[in-house]
């Protein structure tokens, strides 16, 4: 890609199956992304189960050579046993002849809190064919604290997903495209753009494919500074019309 070609995206409105099942051109190709939880599905977990790991495979199989494949997925609790994602990800993975060459910890809270059903932290699993030049130096952290902003409840978070495309370039320079064949509201193909790299989105619900076409991460600064202003002036004007006691 030209220094002074913009990043473009492309937002496929379909289902993720069906779209991998079409002849597709590729170069440059590295993929970011999160395979949706049993939740989302609708399924029993058995079939989920095999869904997850298949997919996870097939995902691996869009990455080029010299690409990588970059999931965040956050384990859950299923009748008081917790789901172990990153092995369901790393059997299909490995069956796809890939390997795990970077994991990192996402907070979805803040340190020190438990949880019920979903885990308070979130992992960036990163899978490649071979192992990353020891003299490359990862400046992305092991931990990270905050996930950052999201679009809605289930999207991944901004800090997340800066952290995941990171990687990828830092790791894998000749990717040229993210691609998040389960992309939501856009983040990571906002994140993509950003960072100048092109990306391609699969989301089969319409109204959510047209939200990830028009994303831009200024737009969640926008926001988010806003939020903090009025947090602000709320806790602001509480303080001062807080009566005084004696």
């Amino acid at each position: 890609m030209s220094a002074v070609e913009p990043p473009t995206r492309d937002v496929v409105a379909a289902d993720t199956v069906e779209w991998l099942k079409l002849p597709r051109q590729r170069g440059g190709w590295s993929v970011v992304s999160s395979i949706p939880d049993v939740s989302e599905l609708g399924v029993s977990d058995v079939v989920w189960r095999a869904f997850f790991t298949e997919m996870a495979g097939e995902l691996f199989k869009l990455v080029d050579d010299g690409g990588l494949l970059a999931l965040i997925q956050t384990d859950v609790r299923k009748d008081g046993l917790w789901v172990d994602k990153s092995g369901l990800v790393g059997a299909g993975v490995s069956a796809a002849g890939g390997m795990l060459l970077a994991r990192k910890i996402i907070c979805r809270r803040p340190p020190g809190m438990t949880s019920t059903k979903r885990a308070a932290y979130s992992q960036l699993l990163v899978f490649g064919r071979t192992a990353f030049d020891a003299a490359v130096p990862d400046t992305v952290p092991d931990v990270l604290a905050d996930g950052g902003p999201v679009t809605w409840t289930r999207g991944v978070g901004l800090y997340a997903a800066r952290a995941a495309v990171d990687v990828v370039k830092r790791f894998a320079p000749t990717t040229t495209t993210i691609v998040d064949p389960f992309c939501g509201e856009g983040m990571i193909l906002a994140v993509a753009n950003e960072r100048g790299l092109h990306a391609v989105g699969v989301e089969r619900h319409k109204k959510r494919a047209e939200l990830a076409r028009r994303l831009r991460v200024a737009d969640l600064r926008i926001a988010s500074e806003l939020t903090a202003t009025s947090t602000t002036a709320t806790s602001t004007t509480t303080a001062a019309t807080k009566p005084t006691t004696a």
